[in-house]
């Protein structure tokens, strides 16, 4: 079930030999879907290995990847939900997320029970916490991240809560 939102349209920009500010690029970006026709399908639109990041690297927007924030950087990606109940696995990341719903809503489901339905134009700041995406609507649901690699949370009792792996479906 392809998404009937449009691709993200990256326009990208730069400079010249002598400083001046140009369009570097400018084009749609493909979708990648790791976990079937009812999982999410991803647009990665830039990452960096470390903040703070290259204003002069051009690297092309990752395609066919699992966005996973590298441990002293940034991810920008956009996540496109099936409606109907369209998910994500249960996961954890190893990094502040700073996100918006673009189009429709999703529910965050947190792995306490906890519930929170998120609309178009509403933030969500996502702490390291266990959660998984689900969208009961009748619509897609397009969500922005910017996720940043972040510490280690340590629990009181010194437990560590690591990074969940999300292995694409076969």
């Amino acid at each position: 079930m392809a998404s009937p939102l449009p691709p993200p349209r990256l326009v990208a920009t730069a400079h010249d030999a002598a400083g001046t500010s140009i369009i570097a690029s400018d084009a749609p970006l493909q979708t990648f879907s790791p976990f079937g026709p009812k999982g999410s399908a991803f647009a990665v639109i830039h990452s960096a290995p470390s903040v703070p990041v290259s204003n002069t690297d051009l690297q092309a927007p990752q395609q066919n990847t699992l966005p996973r924030v590298p441990p002293q950087g940034v991810i920008f990606t956009t996540a496109d939900i099936p409606p109907h109940g369209g998910e994500s696995p249960i996961h954890r990341t190893q990094s502040m997320d700073y996100s918006v719903v673009l189009a429709g809503e999703i529910t965050m489901i947190l792995d306490s029970g906890e519930e929170r339905v998120i609309k178009a134009g509403e933030l969500i700041l996502q702490r390291g916490t266990m959660h998984r995406w689900r969208n009961n609507s009748n619509e897609w649901c397009r969500i922005l991240f910017v996720m940043v690699g972040s510490e280690k949370i340590v629990l009181e009792d010194g437990r560590v809560l690591e990074e969940t792996n999300m292995p694409p479906r076969a």
